[in-house]
Protein backbone atom coordinates (compact mmCIF):
# COMPACT_ATOMS: atom_id res chain seq x y z
CA UNK A 1 0.00 0.00 0.00
CA UNK A 2 1.34 3.05 -1.06
CA UNK A 3 2.59 5.31 1.97
CA UNK A 4 1.20 8.78 0.85
CA UNK A 5 2.41 11.20 4.00
CA UNK A 6 4.15 10.76 7.45
CA UNK A 7 3.25 13.66 9.68
CA UNK A 8 4.77 14.73 13.00
CA UNK A 9 3.44 16.41 15.97
CA UNK A 10 5.33 19.95 16.75
CA UNK A 11 6.78 18.28 19.85
CA UNK A 12 8.42 15.24 17.63
CA UNK A 13 10.99 15.21 15.37
CA UNK A 14 12.17 12.97 12.91
CA UNK A 15 15.23 12.83 15.03
CA UNK A 16 13.32 11.31 17.81
CA UNK A 17 12.48 8.40 16.08
CA UNK A 18 15.89 6.76 15.14
CA UNK A 19 17.28 4.18 16.81
CA UNK A 20 19.55 5.89 19.28
CA UNK A 21 17.12 7.55 20.68
CA UNK A 22 16.24 8.01 24.26
CA UNK A 23 12.40 7.84 23.61
CA UNK A 24 10.74 4.44 23.29
CA UNK A 25 7.98 4.11 20.22
CA UNK A 26 5.03 2.02 19.95
CA UNK A 27 3.55 1.34 17.21
CA UNK A 28 -0.58 1.28 16.10
CA UNK A 29 -1.98 0.12 13.35
CA UNK A 30 -5.46 1.13 12.04
CA UNK A 31 -7.74 0.39 9.24
CA UNK A 32 -9.97 3.07 7.49
CA UNK A 33 -12.66 2.91 4.87
CA UNK A 34 -13.92 4.63 2.22
CA UNK A 35 -17.19 4.12 1.33
CA UNK A 36 -18.42 6.42 -1.81
CA UNK A 37 -21.88 6.85 -3.58
CA UNK A 38 -20.97 9.85 -6.26
CA UNK A 39 -20.03 12.73 -4.23
CA UNK A 40 -21.45 11.17 -0.92
CA UNK A 41 -19.08 9.48 1.58
CA UNK A 42 -19.97 8.03 4.75
CA UNK A 43 -17.88 9.39 7.42
CA UNK A 44 -18.14 9.81 11.08
CA UNK A 45 -19.23 13.20 12.58
CA UNK A 46 -17.96 13.61 16.03
CA UNK A 47 -19.72 16.44 18.31
CA UNK A 48 -17.08 16.81 20.41
CA UNK A 49 -14.50 17.62 17.77
CA UNK A 50 -16.87 18.85 15.22
CA UNK A 51 -15.14 16.75 12.79
CA UNK A 52 -15.88 14.39 9.73
CA UNK A 53 -13.64 11.68 9.51
CA UNK A 54 -13.43 8.70 8.12
CA UNK A 55 -14.79 5.37 9.92
CA UNK A 56 -12.37 2.84 11.14
CA UNK A 57 -9.81 2.64 13.89
CA UNK A 58 -7.43 0.57 15.90
CA UNK A 59 -6.31 -3.01 14.48
CA UNK A 60 -6.68 -5.76 17.50
CA UNK A 61 -3.77 -8.08 18.31
CA UNK A 62 -3.52 -11.39 15.71
CA UNK A 63 -6.82 -9.73 13.48
CA UNK A 64 -5.77 -8.46 10.00
CA UNK A 65 -6.46 -5.75 8.48
CA UNK A 66 -9.30 -6.46 6.37
CA UNK A 67 -11.06 -8.12 9.06
CA UNK A 68 -10.19 -5.09 11.41
CA UNK A 69 -11.44 -3.22 8.72
CA UNK A 70 -14.48 -4.75 8.64
CA UNK A 71 -15.21 -4.86 11.72
CA UNK A 72 -14.79 -0.97 12.66
CA UNK A 73 -17.12 -0.44 9.85
CA UNK A 74 -19.53 -2.79 11.23
CA UNK A 75 -19.10 -0.76 14.92
CA UNK A 76 -19.12 2.51 13.44
CA UNK A 77 -21.33 2.92 11.02
CA UNK A 78 -23.34 -0.38 11.00
CA UNK A 79 -21.92 -1.46 7.99
CA UNK A 80 -22.85 -5.56 6.53
CA UNK A 81 -21.50 -6.67 3.23
CA UNK A 82 -18.18 -5.12 3.04
CA UNK A 83 -17.18 -6.08 -0.45
CA UNK A 84 -14.73 -5.02 -3.02
CA UNK A 85 -12.24 -4.12 -0.65
CA UNK A 86 -9.15 -2.39 -2.45
CA UNK A 87 -6.70 -0.58 -0.65
CA UNK A 88 -5.78 2.81 -1.08
CA UNK A 89 -3.44 4.70 0.84
CA UNK A 90 -1.26 4.38 3.93
CA UNK A 91 -0.58 7.45 6.13
CA UNK A 92 2.02 7.60 8.91
CA UNK A 93 1.77 9.86 12.21
CA UNK A 94 4.13 9.99 15.24
CA UNK A 95 2.65 11.53 18.59
CA UNK A 96 3.66 11.90 21.55
CA UNK A 97 2.27 9.34 23.75
CA UNK A 98 0.13 9.49 27.17
CA UNK A 99 0.36 5.85 28.90
CA UNK A 100 3.31 4.61 30.72
CA UNK A 101 4.11 2.05 27.89
CA UNK A 102 6.29 3.98 25.66
CA UNK A 103 7.21 7.97 24.76
CA UNK A 104 5.79 8.48 20.91
CA UNK A 105 3.30 6.69 19.12
CA UNK A 106 3.74 5.69 15.70
CA UNK A 107 0.11 5.23 13.89
CA UNK A 108 -0.22 3.48 10.46
CA UNK A 109 -3.63 4.12 9.00
CA UNK A 110 -4.04 1.69 6.06
CA UNK A 111 -7.27 2.79 4.35
CA UNK A 112 -9.41 0.66 2.10
CA UNK A 113 -12.07 1.74 -0.80
CA UNK A 114 -15.10 -0.34 -0.52
CA UNK A 115 -18.66 -0.98 -1.12
CA UNK A 116 -21.25 -1.79 1.55
CA UNK A 117 -24.68 -3.08 1.63
CA UNK A 118 -27.04 -0.11 1.32
CA UNK A 119 -29.47 -1.07 4.29
CA UNK A 120 -27.00 -0.95 7.46
CA UNK A 121 -27.65 -2.62 10.86
CA UNK A 122 -26.97 -1.22 14.02
CA UNK A 123 -24.05 1.02 15.03
CA UNK A 124 -21.97 -0.37 18.49
CA UNK A 125 -20.00 2.77 19.26
CA UNK A 126 -17.70 2.24 22.23
CA UNK A 127 -18.36 4.48 25.10
CA UNK A 128 -16.39 7.38 25.37
CA UNK A 129 -17.44 7.66 21.27
CA UNK A 130 -21.09 8.02 22.30
CA UNK A 131 -19.90 10.55 25.04
CA UNK A 132 -18.54 12.62 22.56
CA UNK A 133 -21.25 12.35 20.42
CA UNK A 134 -20.15 10.09 17.23
CA UNK A 135 -22.64 9.53 14.61
CA UNK A 136 -22.60 7.66 10.92
CA UNK A 137 -23.95 9.65 7.91
CA UNK A 138 -23.63 10.49 4.38
CA UNK A 139 -21.92 13.51 3.32
CA UNK A 140 -20.93 15.26 0.61
CA UNK A 141 -17.39 15.24 0.53
CA UNK A 142 -16.82 18.75 -0.60
CA UNK A 143 -19.21 19.86 2.42
CA UNK A 144 -17.05 17.80 4.71
CA UNK A 145 -13.89 19.24 3.31
CA UNK A 146 -14.80 22.75 3.90
CA UNK A 147 -16.24 22.17 7.05
CA UNK A 148 -12.89 20.50 8.21
CA UNK A 149 -10.97 23.07 6.77
CA UNK A 150 -13.06 25.88 8.63
CA UNK A 151 -12.07 23.93 12.27
CA UNK A 152 -8.55 23.88 11.15
CA UNK A 153 -8.63 27.64 10.43
CA UNK A 154 -10.80 28.75 13.64
CA UNK A 155 -8.96 26.25 16.05
CA UNK A 156 -6.30 27.33 18.20
CA UNK A 157 -5.94 23.61 19.24
CA UNK A 158 -6.46 21.71 16.15
CA UNK A 159 -4.73 17.87 15.69
CA UNK A 160 -3.31 15.89 13.69
CA UNK A 161 -6.26 13.81 13.29
CA UNK A 162 -8.30 16.35 11.74
CA UNK A 163 -5.32 17.23 9.89
CA UNK A 164 -5.12 13.35 8.39
CA UNK A 165 -8.34 13.15 7.43
CA UNK A 166 -8.70 16.51 5.90
CA UNK A 167 -5.55 15.25 3.92
CA UNK A 168 -6.83 11.67 3.48
CA UNK A 169 -10.45 13.35 2.09
CA UNK A 170 -8.82 15.98 -0.56
CA UNK A 171 -7.24 12.97 -1.64
CA UNK A 172 -10.45 10.81 -2.10
CA UNK A 173 -12.18 14.02 -3.81
CA UNK A 174 -9.48 14.11 -6.27
CA UNK A 175 -9.12 10.05 -6.98
CA UNK A 176 -12.31 8.43 -6.48
CA UNK A 177 -15.71 11.28 -6.94
CA UNK A 178 -17.26 11.30 -9.87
Amino acid sequence: MQLVKTAFHPDISPQDIVAESDFTLKQRHTARGIIVKGEDILLLYTRHYDDYSLPGGGIDEGEDEIAGLIRELREETGATGVRNVEPFARYEEYRPWYKSDADIIHIISHCYKCDIDAKRGETDFETYEVSNGMQSLWVNIHVAIAHNEQVINKSAKKGLSIERETFLLKMIAKECVA
